[in-house]
């Protein structure tokens, strides 16, 4: 087979013409991006970095795929439904993998289902033998793990799914204190918005920043977020407990940090009693379930006074603290300072 690394040193000498009034008429073959579309994707990740891409490919937004050409595609073309419910049809079948230089898999709301395709299965790890980068978008990266192509690298993934991605694969180190982390020839992003990111440092990478800065225009933000800034994230480590009704329902109250079901309700969702849940709580974690949201809040106020140049009021209005006096007393009490001095220290 003609490895990618052939392929790449023919693409070096390559030259098209552009065509492109005031621009040189001569650049390099375009970037060539494979997209595969997994079942329930997310979109607001999949239409982010396929975006970038698209604005940064031609000149004056039209659309063109003149420095970028990309090919979405499914297994067997199926259409495919993203997590938001919209029917995506007009796919492609898996391409050769030679037709690409980078491959994205973008997953979604489906990563529970450990039922992932042979073929998808057997097509990355050809992509991967070719010298092909892969790229892990939202729980695509669960795909790509399941294939056996992660080996010893660590994997970002959303803070949301990390429980579930180390029960699957607890071999594989996983980190959600990035937004995307470039191992080489396995580049893996938290999915959401941090796609936008992974698709701009491509374009960085490739064409420089200020091809990047191009599209980050377009798209009305303001910069480039660097791949080792945390996620806004606020779940409690239970990898020491065993008991799935803990795992359950801390995950119910995560959803819901903004609106603290009653302790009733957590126990419904469950299956259990209200004093039940009381009793696996305090001997889990040694804590109520008030207190387990009261702890997520002040992880998410946390991360918001390290990462961001808030008021301190209004980090505590956001966290659901009637003020910045009883943020402060509570944000103490469990991280040892006041939140301004933790932002000092930071």
């Amino acid at each position: 087979m003609q490895t990618k690394e052939h392929h790449n040193r023919s693409a070096d000498v390559a030259t098209q013409s552009l065509g492109l009034p005031g621009h040189s008429t001569t650049a390099l073959s375009p970037l060539r991006v494979g997209v595969v579309l997994l079942d329930e994707f997310t979109l607001t990740a999949f239409a982010g970095f396929l975006d970038v891409l698209r604005l940064a490919s031609d000149y004056g937004g039209q659309s063109r795929q003149i420095l970028i050409s990309w090919t979405v595609m499914s297994v067997d073309g199926e259409t495919r439904r993203s997590s938001a419910g919209t029917l995506h049809s007009e796919l492609a079948d898996l391409q050769d993998v030679l037709d690409f230089d980078y491959i994205a898999v973008c997953g979604g709301n489906s990563y529970t289902n450990t039922n992932y395709s042979t073929k998808l299965s057997r097509w990355l790890v050809r992509a991967h033998e070719a010298g092909v980068t892969l790229l892990g978008i939202c729980t695509g990266t669960f795909a790509i793990a399941y294939a056996g192509l992660v080996g010893q690298h660590a994997v970002c993934v959303h803070w949301n799914v990390i429980s579930t991605f180390q029960q699957l694969f607890p071999t594989i180190k996983c980190k959600v204190d990035y937004l995307f982390i470039d191992a080489g020839r396995l580049i893996t992003c938290a999915g959401s918005t941090a796609a936008i990111d992974l698709a701009l440092h491509l374009l960085t990478r490739h064409y420089g920043r200020d091809k990047a800065q191009q599209a980050l225009r377009h798209m009305m933000l303001y910069s480039i977020r660097p791949a080792r800034l945390p996620q806004a994230h606020f779940y409690i480590d239970l990898d020491n407990v065993a008991d799935p009704r803990v795992h359950k329902a801390v995950y119910y109250i995560e959803q819901r940090i903004d609106d603290l079901p009653a302790v009733s309700d957590i126990a419904a969702h469950v299956g259990v009693g209200r004093r039940q849940l009381e009793r696996i709580f305090k001997s889990a974690l040694n804590m109520t379930p008030a207190a387990v949201h009261r702890m997520l809040r002040l992880q998410y106020g946390k991360w918001r006074v390290t990462n961001t140049p808030d008021a301190i009021t209004d980090i505590a209005v956001s966290c659901g603290f009637s003020d910045s006096s009883h943020f402060s007393r509570e944000f103490k009490a469990l991280f040892g300072k006041t939140p301004r001095a933790f932002r000092r220290a930071a």
